[in-house]
């Protein structure tokens, strides 16, 4: 089978409540599915050889959603990352965590157990996989402009130091993904790293994220080695 060795692949979840709805089950259940379909996938990306994998999981956005909603997510949520701090995985496939967005929001005992991951598995630097949970690509742009605004402020930065390597030294996620994968029929990239993917290859796919295959995955990974990427030459 052919590796993918250094590819960062970036996963916008889509679809879940419509594959819910499609097949007689409640939304919960879909979101469920959508978890059990993300463990799936660090299976077959650390068996292809992908380096990095960036799941948008939970958007600023999705804070307007039902209250009910939110409060089943949080609980699966809650369900699956404790079960990730004993997943021999992490440690077998040296998976290095790390949680891009503001966890403001989330209940303290999640957040309590997002830290834990990233503590634990912070020496780890083999495979990365970064969710993107409370996140929102502008959000995270004006938090970085505003970092860097108050080292001008106090005397650490001149202006005129300040540089796209210095931007990207400010974000949640540093890397640029080569692909960016979006399920559920939809044709908007919805705030998911606006700066990083400027020349990440996009696909769209009309499957909701449950029914993602990993099959659909290594079709994907063949066109995107056919793809002449210039970056802009």
């Amino acid at each position: 089978m052919q590796q993918h060795s250094g590819l960062h692949v970036g996963v916008i979840l889509d679809g879940n409540r419509r594959w819910a709805k499609k097949h007689g089950l409640p939304i919960a259940e879909g979101h469920r599915r959508g978890i059990e379909n993300a463990k799936a996938l660090i299976d077959w990306c650390h068996e292809l050889g992908v380096q990095e994998l960036t799941l948008y999981t939970f958007s600023q956005q999705n804070f307007r959603r039902p209250l009910s909603e939110i409060k089943d997510l949080f609980a699966i949520f809650r369900e699956y990352f404790t079960q990730m701090l004993t997943d021999y995985r992490l440690h077998e496939y040296q998976i290095r965590i790390r949680i891009a967005g503001k966890l403001d929001k989330f209940p303290p005992s999640l957040r309590k157990i997002l830290v834990k991951l990233m503590e634990m598995t912070n020496h780890y630097n083999k495979y990365k996989i970064n969710f993107a949970l409370g996140y929102g690509g502008r959000e995270e742009l004006v938090e970085a402009t505003r970092a860097l605004a108050r080292e001008v402020k106090t005397g650490t930065l001149k202006p005129e130091q300040i540089t796209q390597d210095l931007i990207e030294q400010h974000l949640s996620v540093t890397s640029e993904p080569d692909i960016v994968i979006r399920t559920g029929g939809e044709m908007r990239t919805s705030n998911f790293l606006p700066w990083q993917t400027i020349y990440s290859e996009w696909f769209f796919l009309k499957k909701q994220w449950p029914a993602f295959t990993k099959a659909d995955l290594l079709k994907i990974l063949a066109e995107f080695h056919t793809r002449n990427r210039n970056f802009g030459r």
